[in-house]
């Protein structure tokens, strides 16, 4: 790690790499080296670097009109909330800039849901380990302490389930009426790359009609094609109530959008929320545009395969490893669980393996490759991790914690 320049706040431990260049899944640094990127900006760059069509909409519509504000008609605005309700069964959308933002939409809906209730002190369940950004709001519905530490006191309104146990959802339902919205991502990113079960989805859905609660799906990671659907709470067949996207919705153009359906589509009323930049015309032209390459190219097919062949190759190249307790994904959405704390491979990655990956949660190697990869670069992400996790340091004294079983979950 190393600082960042005098004059930017310290709110990063950069990684001594600067790129200048990139093509598809690939990156060139200042030096000219190359590198293979299996992160894609944290999971936004889904088509890649350098994208020609996403370049030429980004130039011509730079050329033609940048920004108007929401005091007028947006023509771009309108075709993707359209697009993006078709996609989702939604109703209406609210365009931002960033996750967050779309997620700090998401909870002034829930307690405008409230207000309509006439609870007076709603609470938002939200979900052990989930991160749903960094704002104050965001911030409160995340269960992060590191995150966390130094900006209290968090903001009120939040109850907390562990993550997947319905169970533990129903007995905070019998404890706690005031109860309104349940805000959860469909696969844990930050988390540490664990999978909502379908089941488990469709019994909150079903709980969320009993009790006139709000089911708020953060698919700011999972979503856009990422886990082999358009979003990740598709596999388990249900509708929510509200869906906040961003990421890969731009492909590294800021935009973030808050969804939503039914009593949740028609709760704003002007003046309540809103966005100076979101949802602006080249914002949108980008986003439509990303649209339409991962339909024609059928990119949640795409990374349905290739997660596939990712989880293989890791379970065949690792099987056995002592120090992997576990290695867990759905789509180009994979986690690589070891046996402690293991940040230091990232900086290992990019210096022996000229390779971008993430660690999470501490211990989770996660690997996001953009959909444009191709069946060898794949195979490459898996041997360059595979010697990542081979080499001698990984087996020096500071690993040698005994091993649990190996857990491979798909």
């Amino acid at each position: 790690m190393q600082t960042t320049g005098p004059h930017l706040m310290r709110a990063y431990a950069r990684q001594p790499v600067s790129f200048v260049r990139g093509n598809g899944a690939r990156l060139w640094d200042d030096q000219g080296v190359e590198y293979l990127d299996a992160i894609a900006g944290v999971a936004v760059t889904s088509l890649g670097h350098a994208h020609p069509e996403i370049a030429a909409v980004i130039a011509e519509q730079a050329g033609a009109l940048l920004h108007t504000s929401n005091v007028f008609r947006i023509d771009w605005q309108e075709q993707l909330g359209e697009r993006l309700c078709a996609l989702t069964g939604m109703e209406s959308a609210f365009f931002c800039n960033s996750g967050a933002e779309a997620n700090e939409t998401a909870l002034k809906l829930a307690r405008l849901h409230a207000h309509r209730r006439q609870v007076a002190r709603p609470q938002i369940l939200v979900m052990g380990n989930a991160f749903h950004g960094r704002t104050l709001a965001t911030l409160a519905a995340t269960d992060n302490a590191a995150n966390q530490q130094g900006f209290g006191p968090l903001l009120p309104g939040f109850l907390r389930a562990p993550y997947g146990d319905i169970s533990a959802v129903r007995q905070a339902a019998e404890q706690s009426p005031d109860i309104v919205a349940v805000l959860i991502e469909s696969v844990q990113g930050e988390g540490g790359i664990r999978v909502a079960s379908a089941e488990y989805l469709r019994e909150l859905r079903a709980l969320c009609d009993q009790r006139d609660w709000l089911l708020m799906l953060d698919e700011i990671q999972a979503g856009m094609g990422r886990t082999g659907a358009w979003f990740g709470y598709a596999h388990a067949g249900i509708s929510p109530d509200v869906v906040t996207l961003a990421k890969a919705l731009g492909n590294g153009f800021p935009i973030g959008a808050c969804l939503a359906r039914g009593i949740a589509a028609d709760l704003f009323s002007p003046g309540q929320h809103g966005s100076t930049f979101g949802g602006n015309p080249l914002a949108c032209r980008v986003a439509c545009t990303v649209l339409d390459i991962m339909a024609r190219d059928r990119m949640p097919e795409r990374a349905m395969v290739l997660g596939a062949r990712l989880l293989v190759g890791l379970r065949k190249a690792l099987a056995g490893h002592p120090h992997v307790l576990a290695i867990r994904g759905l789509g180009l959405m994979v986690g690589i669980e070891l046996d402690r704390p293991c940040k230091e491979l990232v900086g290992r990655a990019l210096a022996e393996q000229r390779l971008l990956i993430t660690v999470t949660r501490d211990t989770v190697i996660r690997l996001l490759p953009p959909f444009v990869c191709d069946e060898r670069q794949i195979d490459d992400i898996v041997v360059r991790v595979t010697r990542l996790l081979s080499s001698d340091l990984v087996d020096c004294e500071v690993w040698s914690v005994p091993a649990q079983p190996m857990d491979i979950t798909v």
